[in-house]
């Protein structure tokens, strides 16, 4: 589908990070922006940033883990502006987990699919019947991660579970979209190809208490700026792809009516071989031995 003016796009996680940078994209494409966060100040901060720029823009505070709050967003949308031609399902969370698969808190697991696997549900359902009913073209792009969506990265094994399922419900999506013949394109986003300045590292800070801890953790949280200090301690040179790189490849990949917004990167590429030869020949996973380190 084209980006034209006067189109109306809905991302969710919008208020900082991927979500804003996308919201800011569309926004110079001529579409109109319905941003949606659970973060009630830096969502206003992010509608105010857009609106003083002379962008139509609203947004609606909504936590996409519970059904009824992104349905809200649905009518919200519809009742600002009449239609919605581009949804993005972006909002995610780190868990927080510590230690091995058989340590963790079952809340950990609890928490990460409400609103990364669920999330990305409720939106499917809130926003394609009334989309596919208007008959006009239209783009879901669900964002996925490397971590996951291609191979997982064992340490951070509740995130990369909840992320291979955002890439099997993104496939599903397109063939069953596909199958009606419908004019709305479907797109799974793996962020990148390196490192991005997000508020994921921070994810604890909108836990809800219904997905409270159980104990205290046996480390910190690490802000990025603390990881990224301790990789340059190390040695190891981090290298970040700008937010606003990811928005300009989102918005082409849905004017291409690209599935795969998988930007090129030869350590995917390689991981995706790797992956993909292990079941080919029947093999035991070790290509992720070199993932695998002590907590």
């Amino acid at each position: 589908m084209e980006l034209t003016q006067g189109q109306v796009a809905v991302v969710t996680g919008a208020a900082s990070g991927i979500g804003l940078a996308m919201a800011r994209r569309f926004a110079a494409d001529g579409l109109r922006v319905v941003l949606a966060d659970v973060e009630e100040a830096a969502l206003d901060q992010a509608v105010a940033g857009l609106r003083e720029r002379g962008v139509d823009a609203v947004g609606q505070l909504t936590d996409v883990s519970e059904r009824d709050s992104v349905e809200e967003l649905a009518e919200a949308a519809y009742r600002a502006y009449g239609a919605v031609h581009v949804l993005c399902n972006n909002a995610g969370v780190g868990s927080g987990a510590e230690g091995r698969m058989w340590e963790h808190e079952p809340n950990d697991w609890k928490w990460a699919f409400a609103v990364n696997v669920w999330g990305v549900f409720h939106g499917v359902q809130a926003f394609l019947p009334r989309m596919l009913a208007a008959g006009e073209p239209g783009h879901v792009v669900n964002t996925s991660s490397g971590d996951g969506g291609i191979a997982p990265l064992p340490t951070a094994s509740v995130y990369a579970v909840t992320k291979s399922a955002v890439v099997t419900m993104s496939e599903s999506l397109y063939a069953h979209l596909r199958a009606e013949g419908a004019p709305i394109g479907a797109s799974v986003l793996f962020p990148g190809p390196h490192m991005l300045r997000t508020g994921l590292w921070e994810s604890h800070r909108n836990r809800p208490d219904r997905f409270a801890k159980e104990r205290p953790r046996r480390s910190p949280y690490r802000s990025l700026a603390q990881w990224e200090a301790a990789m340059d301690a190390a040695g190891q040179k981090v290298e970040f792809t700008p937010v606003e790189e990811v928005a300009d490849f989102v918005a082409e990949g849905i004017r291409a009516n690209r599935f795969w917004l998988l930007p090129p990167s030869e350590h995917s590429d390689r991981q995706i071989r790797a992956r993909s030869q292990s079941m080919l020949d029947r093999e035991n996973p070790g290509y992720l031995e070199r993932f695998i380190l002590d907590e």
